[in-house]
């Protein structure tokens, strides 16, 4: 039964010995708890106190819980240091009743081997508690040595060292892995018993791990005269130890390269699936278009390949050049690399027999129709077709004659690559084109760098469709006798293409 309007009794654990090791959330109690409490031996000095020393505040109150005893030989130890403890839960009573919160350090974790768990059996049902967990000894002593304490199924055991000497054999004999903890004058017999285990050229000794006094060492050679209380031996996992030597062993496999041409979507990683970021994080080099490449962000790690945008068949040739040694090497290409992009340029090249042994993988991306469209509502929600009015690579011919087939089939049309630079008369081509066969307020969506810090996207009725607002970044959404446009508040009327044709 908790006391009304009393103050909080807190356990933290403050970890091995370096204060680093400090939980945030004990850092804050501790900071502002009026009252710290701290065990030490009788000359005064605190362990845990000195762990916590960087977190308190002058004007605290500190109790010193002072043991009357610790390593000497008395007749009734266990009596005598169980009236203290009722002494000092009644000291901590004072202040819990009066409404102070009570800290109560403890070296390691509070409720493991702890010396606040006598505090807490005695207080716990009178006043509200809380235990806040710390690394214990035993994880700072596995960091210590870099050796993990167990892996796969094996079974960890901790044991004190003042068990008698066989029954500590028994047990260690019994179990993969195992901590003994208290050593001090036990050492002698822990040593004994690991020997009679079978176990002592596993062992291995560490002293007051994780600060300024830290030993390690193979148990086997240790002095028993210069051994601590603060000290544990450790039979680390079996299982890392062999695989490990396995490992070691073992001739590295040949390196296999490959090619990954991955789709970046049309902005941030934002538009970045999980499969393409995996990839970019696993490639050793990254080929692509600068400004594509520019989006990744820089790896040390990683070397960076960047080219013009005009040199797609010497780009291909590069990155398979570099997988053949052995590379993974990771095409980086915008929206989706099968759209108008780099994986058939890849594939075409790959297709020659000096690349038959270089896997090409594509991963696909979010295009930028499918950027632009969700922007505007839902103009692709019908059979739609994708060209684009770049007649760098395919005559204008052609170009015309497949805008006239699909302005025929009435599909809406998404049309990359519009205008450059260099090419400016095509969008007035094309609308001119779409105007023999569309109304002339038909809806038109003009997307212009979707996702990014310039993003831009308009509907307009292609007979007001301006050529000169169209380049090389604009995408142009030209709907079909369905779509449909409405205005519903925002600051770009909503286009959507229904799902069903009128028969």
């Amino acid at each position: 039964m908790t006391t009304v309007d009393s103050g909080r009794l807190f356990g933290v654990g403050l970890g091995p010995g370096d204060p680093e090791l400090v939980t945030v959330k004990a850092v804050r109690l501790i900071a502002a708890a009026p009252v710290v409490a701290y065990h030490s031996a009788r000359h005064g000095r605190s362990i845990a106190r000195s762990i916590a020393a960087p977190y308190l505040r002058a004007d605290q109150i500190e109790e010193a819980l002072v043991y009357p005893v610790t390593t000497e030989d008395t007749p009734d130890y266990r009596g005598v240091i169980e009236e203290h403890y009722d002494a000092w839960a009644a000291r901590l009573a004072a202040h819990l009743d009066a409404g102070r919160d009570v800290v109560v350090l403890c070296e390691g974790d509070p409720l493991f081997y702890g010396s606040y768990m006598h505090m807490h059996k005695r207080l716990c049902r009178r006043y509200p508690t809380e235990v806040v967990p710390g690394v214990t000894s035993v994880s700072g002593a596995s960091a210590a040595l870099g050796r993990p304490l167990v892996e796969r199924d094996e079974i960890l055991t901790v044991l004190p060292g003042t068990l008698p000497t066989d029954e500590l054999a028994e047990r260690l004999a019994a179990t993969d892995s195992a901590a003994v903890l208290k050593l001090g004058r036990t050492f002698g017999r822990v040593r004994e018993a690991l020997e009679r285990a079978g176990r002592l050229g596993d062992a291995w000794y560490v002293e007051r791990a994780t600060t300024t006094g830290e030993r390690t060492a193979p148990l086997a050679e240790v002095d028993p005269a210069t051994v601590p209380y603060f000290s544990l031996a450790l039979l680390p996992s079996r299982v890392h130890e062999e695989t490990a030597a396995a490992l070691a062993e073992a001739a590295p496999a040949p390196a296999q390269g490959e090619v990954v041409v991955v789709g970046l979507g049309p902005a941030g990683r934002d538009w970045l699936t999980p499969e393409a970021q995996a990839a970019l994080a696993a490639a050793e080099d990254l080929v692509g278009y600068g400004p594509y490449l520019a989006r990744v962000p820089d790896n040390p790690r990683q070397r960076r390949h960047a080219s013009d945008n005009r040199v797609e068949a010497e780009r291909a040739e590069f990155a398979l050049a570099l997988a053949k040694e052995g590379r993974r090497v990771a095409v980086v290409s915008s929206g989706d690399p099968g759209v108008f992009a780099m994986a058939a340029a890849v594939l075409e090249v790959a297709a020659e027999p000096r690349w038959k042994d270089v896997p090409v993988r594509v991963l696909p991306g979010l295009t930028a129709a499918q950027a632009v469209a969700s922007r505007a509502g839902a103009p692709l929600g019908h059979d739609f077709c994708v060209l684009s009015l770049s007649d760098r690579l395919k005559p204008w011919d052609v170009i015309s004659a497949r805008l006239e087939a699909a302005a025929r089939a009435d599909l809406v049309i998404a049309v990359y690559n519009p205008g450059s630079r260099t090419r400016t008369w095509q969008v007035e081509a094309a609308k001119e084109l779409l105007l023999r066969h569309r109304a002339a307020d038909t809806p038109v969506v003009l997307g212009r760098d979707v996702g990014g810090p310039a993003e831009s996207v308009r509907v307009v009725r292609l007979a007001d469709l301006d050529p000169a607002e169209v380049d090389m970044r604009t995408l142009l959404i030209f709907g079909s006798s369905q779509t449909r446009l409405q205005d519903r508040g925002g600051e770009t009327p909503v286009v959507w293409t229904p799902r069903r044709y009128p028969a």
